[in-house]
């Protein structure tokens, strides 16, 4: 998001700069990349495009308004992921998905979606601003997950393709494997500086 506070650069002119969601708890991210291994690795990929779309999965018109812009018609098989072009999108609920970039970038898909969607009956609402997201990957990150997430994270049980809405300890979290030992994890914004202090403590074990 933008930040509000102004650096000297900023003031002689320079305009905002961008700061991530986990700059309360940047050092303790500096020091987990630092001690990064084989067994668990992490990294945040800040300022991805994130946004939620509702709509009626029955309703042409609309799948076929969101698909002009995404390249892919939204997925319609609960807890699935279609990619399209740069962006894929996430099965939240039969009337609500979670679309991403694949990259970071300046926002502009909530813009597009609605001038593609017009007048049609749908929401389309920009959330990239209350939201980062946490790359995860390792030999052991299932065992890294699994302390303090209840789903069952076997690959042959959820892998790639699929994505789920659950909670890591206390906060709400969306799991989307990526791979076969790698994993996104979208986290609220508010609960960024908890959720990385639980996943590095609960990764500490595993690493050491």
């Amino acid at each position: 998001m933008w930040n509000e506070n102004r650096s000297s650069a900023a003031v002689a002119g320079a305009g905002a700069r961008l700061e991530s969601p986990m700059i309360g708890a940047q050092a303790l991210l500096d020091a987990s990349q630092a001690q990064q291994s084989k067994a668990f690795r992490l990294r945040e990929r800040p300022f991805l495009e994130l946004v939620n779309v509702r709509g009626e999965a029955n309703d042409g018109a609309f799948i076929a308004a969101v698909e002009s812009v995404l390249g892919a018609r939204l997925p319609t098989k609960p807890n699935t992921i279609v990619q399209g072009n740069g962006y894929d999108a996430l099965w939240l609920g039969p009337d609500e998905w979670l679309v991403r970039s694949s990259e970071a970038r300046t926002p502009e898909l909530e813009g597009k979606l609605r001038t593609a969607l017009g007048a049609l009956f749908a929401s389309v609402v920009d959330v990239g601003s209350g939201y980062t997201v946490l790359e995860v990957s390792g030999e052991r990150v299932r065992d890294v997950i699994s302390r303090g997430c209840p789903l069952d994270l076997h690959p042959k049980v959820f892998g790639q393709g699929q994505c789920a809405q659950s909670h890591y300890f206390k906060a709400p979290v969306v799991l989307i494997p990526t791979g076969d030992n790698s994993f996104d994890l979208i986290v609220r914004r508010s609960f960024g500086d908890y959720f990385l202090r639980i996943l590095t403590d609960a990764a500490a074990p595993i690493v050491s």
